[in-house]
């Protein structure tokens, strides 16, 4: 791979970002000339060394020259339906429903909506339409007991706790506190966080099954609700009570004084799991922390392991052009250190393919598993899927069901689905689904 160059192509001298700032100003008509100018010159204003990275990979990078045409996207919560008015007054424009994705709407990529009122008093969602297809691929159904292994920052953690409704339960790990506490204001925003569970942890070796003996017990809230009484609780002070933000001081010590002693790494290893949001109906109100932190061995996680799986992984964001935007304003230089660095990327497939096998092995036999990154490079796709599905037998890959009318193209491996933003309208993404086979 050649480093990374100081000079944009000699072609086209405007970035992304002010290419979209442009033609959301109203210049249709040079907007349009220099739209086909850019198409006419396979050296789109990217580094050379990112076009080189993208050559290797098999990727178009023509793919980025359609920034101003991809829309933003919105979800509804269920059955809101009639803020639809309300938001088309506040953003003065009519979203258009995405046919193909229920909930989806779209809107022009200029409009925002973080200062709308529908959006701050949590009735929609900003969430991009493929992010949204990986979760409607896990075919989740009320009573389900899910697994977000990487769930920050919450938008599909959301919507997985949407699809669950009022039975199930949801579990969202993530390796980085910061960015797990942001998913948690999210699940208080939009009112969802009744059945789910959060825990800072290391997603390639978190091993804490669903606590389905306890879900949807009357008695078990019961005597959550009788021992936040503590007068009238016998039990040690070990039981959890209701959730609460507000911790004692000795215990948010102990916590700073382990996440300090921890050494910082590329990826940083939380030492133990630590839970920081549990629901009123998750299971965990009136049971001890020993019954929280058993961990299920391979075995009894084909008995009792989650029916459903995410692990949308880290991975180096390529697909996203909204990202890649970003390097205009952070510095090429980060792009070489951030995406096109081959030690990173080995690090990565190697994190990815330790994700995939530690969520698979936390599921149930019969229960389902979608892998997903918003990578376009085929060595944090297919590679890791071919690799994972030579070392487990149990794993099958899946048609997803619900996929046959996507704007979607294949995968390199049949089954697989990828989204970019020619062939979908929306970011790059890339999507398998696998079943657990019964032993």
């Amino acid at each position: 791979m050649l480093g990374l160059q100081s000079q944009f192509s000699q072609h086209v001298r405007v970035s992304l970002f002010s290419f979209e700032v442009f033609l959301c100003m109203g210049s249709i008509e040079n907007g349009s000339s220099l739209l086909n100018q850019t198409e006419a010159h396979p050296s789109l204003p990217l580094p050379d060394a990112f076009l080189d990275f993208l050559k290797e990979n098999g990727v178009d990078p023509s793919i980025y020259s359609a920034s101003d045409s991809i829309p933003r996207y919105i979800r509804l919560k269920p059955g809101g339906e009639s803020q639809l008015l309300e938001l088309e007054a506040e953003i003065k424009c009519k979203p258009e429903k995405v046919v193909w994705l229920p909930g989806f709407f779209s809107i022009p990529p200029h409009i925002q909506i973080a200062s709308s009122d529908v959006y701050r008093q949590g009735k929609i969602y900003g969430m991009d339409a493929a992010s949204g297809a990986a979760v409607l691929a896990l075919n989740v159904t009320p009573g389900d007991n899910v697994l977000d292994l990487c769930a920050a920052p919450g938008a599909k953690l959301c919507m997985l706790s949407d699809l669950l409704g009022s039975s199930g339960s949801l579990t969202g790990v993530d390796v980085a506190r910061h960015r797990l506490a942001a998913c948690r204001t999210m699940l208080q925003k939009y009112a969802l966080g009744d059945r789910c569970r959060l825990f800072v942890a290391d997603g390639t070796s978190f091993s804490l099954l669903p606590l389905r003996a306890h879900l949807d017990l009357k008695s078990n809230h019961e005597y959550g609700k009788k021992c936040s009484g503590a007068p009238v609780c016998n039990e040690s002070k070990d039981v959890f009570k209701e959730w609460t933000p507000k911790r004692p001081w000795k215990e948010r010590k102990k916590a700073n004084k382990a996440r300090n002693s921890t050494d910082s790494h590329l990826f940083p290893v939380a030492t133990e799991p630590e839970l920081i949001f549990y629901g009123r109906h998750s299971g965990v109100i009136g049971i001890s922390k020993s019954e929280l932190y058993q961990t299920g061995g391979l075995s009894k996680a084909s008995d009792s392991g989650y029916d459903k799986v995410l692990v949308d992984a880290e991975c180096t964001h390529d697909g996203s052009f909204r990202h890649i935007q970003k390097f205009e304003h952070w510095g090429w230089k980060t792009l070489q250190r951030r995406v096109l660095d081959a030690q990173r990327t080995d690090t990565l497939t190697h994190l990815q393919a330790k994700l995939l096998t530690n969520g698979f092995r936390l599921l149930t036999a019969g229960g389902s598993l979608v892998y997903s990154t918003c990578s376009l490079t085929v060595a944090q796709n297919e590679d890791v899927v071919e690799q994972f599905l030579a070392t487990n037998p149990s794993a099958e890959l899946r048609e997803i069901d619900v996929a046959k009318n996507w704007p979607c193209r294949s995968g390199q491996i049949p089954k697989t689905l990828r989204f970019d933003p020619l062939t979908s309208q929306t970011s790059g993404l890339f999507i398998a689904k696998f079943v657990k086979l019964a032993s």
